[in-house]
């Protein structure tokens, strides 16, 4: 698996140099991260029985496959992975779940109603639509359901102390398990804001000023995964709402441009009616907890972007995101088994969730997940980070 490891690193590095790959510095990053995320997730999706000539017809492909495709491609393996998970949860969370032998899920007829139910507006004959319905689910503790999709799927995530030897490390999250190479191991969670809604982001602008748990698309995507914390014990409606705690600096006086901030640019208020009924007993919903790795340590893990589906009503509670506003909600157009972006409208067209997971970069097996924070070279960083590479860091953001 070494051996194959490298042998993408090296494809990855001879495919950014081609012509093939855009001349813009921040394209050329992303192209990159999608070359890589192609050769990972497609590998993954051959399965364990997987050689290395398998692995070296992909890197043949990831040199002549276009940039569109491969996005499509990277899409289609990352939610055949995503279905697979949530067809687990629903086997661990859902009460009374059997198959038939065609291998579908019965579905019994709801109660029938009375007339007199009708009559008199009875509260379950519509659900209110500021009430959504919470279905029912095994009361099973944040913990047993964790150790439930290890044993069926053979890993899960765990926050304990971080191994990273510096003083503001705090926890990690760590695999608890195996996984293969361009395994979904983890979902980033929380608020997402589009470029037209950043003025709500809390704090706004100086967003990341007490929140460390903002992350950024490449299409200028912005999720805030504070409101997530640690997840919670049941399913229930979240709305992303929270307040965030206030840290005044006493040591630093407050200069003119600080308090012209304060006067002109402060964050809109508002909720964005964002609510969906979600699971928060998400074992893999710890993407945000993340660390980057210190000096001479290697990440494991990449972010890359996934467009979920809206449409895919069943898996929605096992994708813990809310957007805010219209945030995120694209229209798509389906194409085959899944649905691409679109600038058409003619009927086809369905919106998604733009997210974020994290997938890995190598088989992994019971250690911290490391992830490249690439954070801007243009701003003072903190004493802790360590560029994995500067040049990838100047890149994603010129």
């Amino acid at each position: 698996m070494a051996s194959l490891f490298n042998k993408f690193q090296q494809a990855v590095g001879v495919l950014a140099k081609s012509t093939t790959f855009s001349k813009n510095p921040r394209q050329l990053q992303f192209e990159a991260d999608i070359n890589k995320l192609f050769m990972y997730t497609s590998y993954n999706r051959l399965g364990r029985e997987a050689e290395e000539t398998d692995a070296e017809e992909i890197i043949e492909m990831a040199g002549k496959t276009t940039l569109s495709d491969q996005q499509k491609q990277v899409q289609e393996n990352i939610h055949y992975q995503v279905e697979n998970f949530c067809s687990l949860m629903d086997r661990i969370l859902l009460p009374d779940v059997v198959k038939n032998e065609s291998g579908s899920k019965p579905t019994s007829p709801p109660p029938r109603q009375s007339g007199l139910t009708f009559a008199i507006g009875g509260n379950n004959v519509f659900p209110n639509a500021d009430k959504p319905l919470i279905p029912e689910t095994k009361p099973l503790k944040f913990a047993e359901v964790s150790q439930s999709l290890m044993d069926q799927m053979g890993y899960t995530l765990e926050i304990k102390p971080s191994v990273i030897p510096h003083k503001d490390a705090g926890q990690g999250c760590f695999i608890k398990g195996e996984a293969d190479v361009g395994t979904v191991l983890a979902f980033y969670p929380g608020v997402i804001y589009s470029p037209a809604f950043y003025r709500y982001i809390p704090g706004y602008p100086k967003v990341d000023s007490q929140n460390s748990y903002l992350i950024t698309r490449y299409d200028g995507t912005v999720i805030n995964a504070q409101p997530w914390g640690l997840g919670g014990e049941s399913r229930e409606v979240w709305t992303g709402s929270y307040t965030p705690a206030v840290i005044k600096n006493t040591k630093t006086a407050e200069n003119g441009s600080d308090r012209l901030w304060k006067a002109l640019s402060k964050p809109l208020q508002g909720s964005g009616k964002a609510k969906e009924v979600l699971e928060r007993r998400n074992p893999l919903a710890f993407g945000h907890l993340a660390n980057h790795p210190a000096k001479e340590m290697t990440p494991n893990v990449m972010i890359c972007p996934y467009d979920f589906p809206l449409m895919e009503k069943d898996l929605r509670p096992y994708i813990p995101n809310v957007s805010f506003g219209d945030s995120g909600e694209v229209k798509m157009k389906r194409f085959g088994s899944f649905w691409f972006k679109t600038g058409g409208n003619n009927g086809l067209d369905a919106p998604v969730l733009k997210t974020l997971v994290l997938v890995a970069t190598r088989a992994l097996c019971n250690e911290e997940l490391l992830l490249n924070y690439r954070l801007s070279n243009s701003k003072r960083r903190p004493d802790w980070y360590t560029p994995v590479n500067e040049e990838e860091d100047r890149r994603r953001w010129s």
